[in-house]
Parts: structure tokens; C-alpha cells; sequence
């Protein structure tokens, strides 16, 4: 059967981030994707004007649909916006046994809150030990943890905390990270850490979406059944093309899209300690 993967986010009508962007990058690696629409935002690449939860029951109710019907070989989290739906997510990735890359989006690139503040025990306490796998950014790592991560390795350590702390696989971002020539993402599986390095481009707005992206491409290379050290250096590859061959979509505005070469050479992944 052909490859399924679900994503649980919200909806972006500017189609950057979000819904769009992960069904954009499902298909680019050849994976049928389904959604459970979580908020409805009103947004472009360069602000939110408001966004629209919807009711906890209706998101449990598109996922149970699916799940019904379809094997979906993996799933991935984004925007879950409030208390209630981080609840009944985790609870039906409990109870349904579901492979999940979790992305505990808080806070979008404009400076919008996406998740209420209410929330982020819940996904502390129930979402993220129930995932196979989390990808927080830097501000999002120093959420979670209640900590700054100044430094490179502070975010190692915080990788490794956040395995500790709730068992399960890492993948620290640091996009947010002072401009260097490189992007170092940091890894944590098992106890071991590791970075996985790409260049870094400078983009302006294409940036937009690209924390969306790199869970979507995570969780659609696992549906596929690559072992999880291919699956990170092709979702990071990916990104990376994604962001070198960015399209205009307006004056002056430029939109990440599905690369056509392959970047993944340019991509490393290396043992860093423990």
C-alpha cells in the first residue's frame, strides 16, 4: 500500500507553515497525507492576524476517522494552540499506539503566541512522552526546560535533558542561533548525542514554515521506513533545498518549495558524546 503520514496542526492560509506546508512536503517524498486541522489561522509570511481554535472534540474526531480507515504509518504534531486539544491529542496517540514526531509549536517567527501558556504543562506532562520524537527549537527547548540556552553547549546539554526527562528521541534546533556558516541541529537517541550540520542560507522570509518542514519531511522519511539516521540527514537535506531554491510568490516575498536537487551530501551527521 502506498505510505500514509497524518499531521495535526493548524491551518495557514498564507501557505507557509502549517497544514499546508507538511502535505506540501508529504507529497514531495512520495507519502499520502492526511490532516486533523486543529486552528484555522488568518496569516501571511509575514504576520498573524488571528487565529481560530478548533473545539477539542472535533480534532479528536478527524484523527479517529482516519485512524479508522487509513494506516497511517506516522504522524506528526504542530500547532495544537490550547490545553484541551494537547490533551486529547496525547491521549489518542496514547490509546491508538501512534508514531509521533512531536513539534511543540509556541511561538511563530512574527512573534504570534500559538500555544496558550496554559498549555505547555500539558505538553510536558502528556504530549511529548507519549512521541517517539520531539523537535523544539531553541526558544521552544528553553520553554519546555524553564532555562536559557545561551550556547551550543547548553543546547547539547538540554538535548540530552530532554531524553532524561521524558525518554524520548531528540532533535534540538538551532536556526535561532547566532549567524554562522553552518546550522547545527542537535541530536539526542538512546543517551547518545550527536549534531547534524547543513550550510546555512540566509533566506528573509522563506524562512517562514521551515520548523513545520523539517517535522513534516521527519515524519514522512519514517513513514517510509528509513532507519532514523537516513531520516535525518533527508528531512535536514530537505529543508536545506527547500530554503536554497525558494520561490517568489509576491514582490519582495519568498516562499520555501520542494527542491529539485539533492542536497543531502551537504548534510552531516556526527557522534558528539555520550
Amino acid at each position: 500500500m502506498y505510505p500514509t503520514a497524518l499531521t495535526i496542526a493548524g491551518s495557514d492560509s498564507g501557505g507557509g507553515a502549517g497544514i499546508e506546508a507538511d502535505l506540501r512536503t508529504f507529497n514531495a517524498f512520495g507519502v499520502y497525507g492526511c490532516a486533523a486541522i486543529t486552528a484555522v489561522t488568518a496569516q501571511n509570511p509575514r504576520e498573524v492576524r488571528r487565529i481560530d481554535a478548533l473545539p477539542a472534540a472535533g480534532v479528536s474526531a478527524q484523527i479517529e476517522t482516519v485512524l479508522d480507515r487509513i494506516p497511517v504509518r506516522f504522524a506528526k504534531s504542530g500547532m495544537l494552540m490550547n490545553a484541551e486539544i494537547v490533551e486529547a491529542v496525547a491521549a489518542l496517540v496514547a490509546e491508538r499506539r501512534i508514531d509521533l514526531v512531536c513539534d511543540p509549536v509556541m511561538v511563530s517567527t512574527s512573534g504570534a503566541a500559538l500555544l496558550e501558556k496554559a498549555a505547555v504543562d500539558q505538553v510536558r506532562a502528556k504530549l511529548i512522552p507519549a512521541a517517539k520524537w520531539i523537535t523544539p527549537n531553541i526558544p521552544e527547548a528553553e520553554l519546555l526546560l524553564g532555562r536559557k540556552l545561551p550556547d551550543a553547549e547548553a543546547c547539547r546539554a538540554a538535548a540530552l535533558e530532554c531524553f532524561e526527562r521524558w525518554g524520548v528521541s531528540v532533535l534540538l534546533k538551532s536556526g535561532h542561533a547566532p549567524a554562522g556558516r553552518y546550522v547545527t541541529d542537535f541530536v539526542c537517541r538512546g543517551g547518545t548525542l550527536y549534531s547534524l550540520s547543513s550550510p546555512r542560507v540566509e533566506a528573509g522570509d522563506a524562512s517562514h514554515g521551515t520548523g513545520c518542514t523539517l517535522s513534516a519531511a521527519l515524519a514522512a522519511a519514517f513513514a517510509l521506513g528509513m532507519p532514523w539516521k537516513q531520516a535525518l540527514c533527508e528531512a535536514k537535506a530537505f529543508v536545506l533545498g527547500s530554503l536554497s531554491e525558494a520561490v517568489t510568490i509576491a514582490p519582495g516575498i519568498r516562499a520555501m518549495y520542494p527542491p529539485v536537487e539533492d542536497r543531502l551530501t551537504q548534510v552531516r551527521l556526527e557522534k558528539v558524546g555520550r
